[in-house]
Parts: C-alpha cells; sequence; structure tokens
C-alpha cells in the first residue's frame, strides 16, 4: 500500500488546524480555505478534524503518487519555511526557490499558491522523476 502522507505529520498541522494546514496536506485547499478564513469553523471543525485525519490519510495515500520526493518533508519545510523557498530548492525548484527568498514567498502570496497546490507540485515530480 502507498504511504505517500503521514497521520503524525497530518496531526502536527492538525495542532496549527485553525489555519487549515493540515486540510492543505491531504489535498483539500478549498476546506482548507474555509478553515483558515474562519479559525477551523470557529474552532467546531478543528475539533471534528482531530477523528477525520485517519480518513484524509487514506485518501491522500490513494490520490497522490510515491517517488523520489517526500510530501512530508516538503510539507514541513512549506508550513514552517515558506515565506523562504525551502520547500522550492528541495524540489529541485530552484529559480523560483531564489525568488521566493529574495521577496518572502513574493509577499506570501506564493506561499498561499503552494498550499493551495503543492501536493500536485510534489506528485507531478515524483512521476516525472520516476
Amino acid at each position: 500500500m502507498r504511504d505517500t502522507h503521514s497521520l503524525p505529520v497530518g496531526y502536527l498541522l492538525w495542532v496549527l488546524g485553525f489555519t487549515g494546514s493540515h486540510r492543505f496536506y491531504f489535498g483539500k485547499p478549498i476546506t482548507g480555505t474555509i478553515w483558515l478564513c474562519t479559525f477551523g469553523l470557529f474552532g467546531i471543525g478543528w475539533i471534528v478534524d482531530a477523528f477525520l485525519i485517519p480518513s484524509m490519510d487514506r485518501e491522500a495515500d490513494l490520490k497522490f503518487a510515491e517517488g523520489k520526493y517526500d510530501y512530508n518533508i516538503a510539507w514541513i519545510l512549506l508550513t514552517f519555511l515558506g515565506a523562504f523557498g525551502v520547500h522550492r530548492f528541495y524540489l529541485g525548484k530552484w529559480i523560483s526557490g531564489i525568488l521566493y527568498f529574495c521577496t518572502g514567498g513574493f509577499l506570501l502570496m506564493g506561499v498561499g499558491y503552494d498550499f493551495w497546490n503543492l501536493n500536485e507540485i510534489v506528485s507531478e515530480r515524483n512521476v516525472i522523476e520516476g
């Protein structure tokens, strides 16, 4: 069975759940944005998600491609060092990594874009580099 995403990382990001980061991590950018804008559905959704994370993990494992690049590392780098572009350097995207580093992740707008798209970016890199 594929294991692209990790329960412990999901729960680590859930601690920051009012930001929706765990939902972005598991490939749910629309609800992640709703959580971000409503502080985890005013805390209620955040509590419910503690029980939903195992199923979100299983869905993400089936949806995204395994390969050279680890989703967990990419997401931890994005979450904690995104404005510096470290996750982009990790994925071999040196030009955008340098641009993020020099501009604070394009004034955090690029970081927001990456929260929406990082799973697809990692999955694409894993397919390309097989």
